[in-house]
């Protein structure tokens, strides 16, 4: 069974007013005297001190790494509030801000080279990492499931406001991290060899910095034996971040299967990808979404079961089916993150203070049966796997 584990970057939002605040060096420092959040988890700094990255270790059981994801969380808001802040699952900030850029060497290089987008920018994602046998069966994962991934944009959007105003959009995060100038879809590579060929040649064209700003929007990691799968927003439910783990692991199963049987990967333009992106970040769930089979516009609810049934196979065999289908199934009834942020933000009135809905959105951040569905998954888990 194939291991999967999670990258969830947070906002660090100030407890009274919910502007984002650069108390990032205290919580790491706290992090570090603790000890870290334990079983194998890491609490690591972000480009701007108003953020911080969680991360899981390896999981073979989506229920554990469930259970590392509601630590983690809970880990890191329990430092955070001894700054005076909130650990908010938040993808932008709904109030306005200037991020302050973490003092390294390389961060310095960044904001001197890439101007105001690396000065204004600050969201949170979601990664997620799924193990693959080789580099080469890496690559043939990509590609097939490259027309697969804009789904999750819509799945997982969480960022609706930006510097105090609604955006229109359900993941604005996804449009301002598509301002780098390597991130999003790529076309199909076809090899290794081509993969390596092409990552070569961005890098050689000076406009990036490292291997590191290949933001791609699914990449082979650079330090584990993986497939690394970077489209998300962070979700507002950890029970979201459970879901899109459980389809990512069993959209490689998938593609993995698909491309030692010879089929083909779809012929798909990466222009045509990116739209589809678009799409999905500008509707979410509450509208159309591409289908990767026509690439023409359908229901999202369509979509989302059209993925699925593509995957149900692999999910059964990873035993991952029930907390999945549950998983979709909350976010057609209460809503994406997008949807609910929307929900609690009333309007302000000229010149009154911001709105504070999302303060008490990320304090709770969870729906009220993600621990008692998780507690549930992991108490049928045995060895890596779910019993009927």
């Amino acid at each position: 069974m194939r291991t999967m584990g999670v990258e969830e970057e947070l906002l660090l939002i100030d407890r009274r007013t919910g502007r984002p605040v650069p108390v990032a060096d205290q919580v790491l420092a706290r992090a570090i005297a603790a000890g870290g959040p334990g079983d194998g988890g890491e609490v690591v700094g972000e480009m701007h001190r108003e953020a911080i990255e969680v991360i899981t270790r390896p999981h073979s059981s989506l229920a554990a790494l469930g259970g590392q994801v509601l630590a983690n969380r809970d880990f890191t808001e329990s430092l955070a509030s001894e700054a005076g802040a909130h650990a908010a699952p938040l993808a932008t900030s709904p109030c306005p801000v200037d991020p302050h850029p973490t003092d390294s060497a390389r961060y310095a290089t960044i904001m001197q080279r890439y101007g105001t987008l690396p000065r204004r920018v600050l969201t949170s994602g979601l990664h997620v990492h799924v193990s693959v046998d080789s580099p080469e069966e890496g690559v043939a994962v990509l590609d097939q499931i490259r027309t697969w991934t804009p789904i999750l944009i819509a799945l997982c959007a969480n960022s609706p406001f930006h510097d105090g105003v609604d955006t229109g959009h359900a993941s604005w995060r996804s449009m301002l991290w598509n301002q780098w100038p390597s991130s999003g879809p790529m076309e199909r590579f076809g090899s290794l060899a081509r993969y390596r060929s092409v990552t070569e040649a961005m890098l050689g064209s000076g406009a990036l910095l490292d291997p590191g700003m290949l933001y791609l929007d699914a990449r082979l990691s650079r330090n584990h034996p993986t497939v690394e799968v970077r489209v998300a927003d962070v979700p507002l439910d950890p029970g979201t971040t459970v879901t899109v783990a459980g389809l990512v692991r069993a959209l490689v199963d998938t593609a993995a299967r698909d491309a030692a049987a010879g089929r083909e990967a779809p012929l798909t333009p990466a222009c045509a990808v990116r739209l589809a992106n678009w799409r999905a970040a500008l509707e979410g769930l509450d509208g159309c979404l591409v289908d990767p089979t026509t690439e023409r516009p359908a229901p999202a609810r369509d979509v989302v079961m059209l993925l699925l049934s593509h995957v149900l196979p692999a999910l059964v065999a990873n035993g991952d089916d029930q907390l999945v289908e549950r998983g979709i199934a909350d976010l057609f009834t209460l809503g994406t993150g997008a949807a609910r942020q929307r929900a609690a933000r009333r309007p302000a009135a000229a010149g009154a203070p911001d709105d504070l809905g999302h303060v008490a959105l990320a304090t709770a951040r969870t729906n009220p049966g993600t621990r008692t569905h998780l507690d549930a998954a992991r108490s049928r888990t045995t060895i890596g796997r779910t019993t009927p």
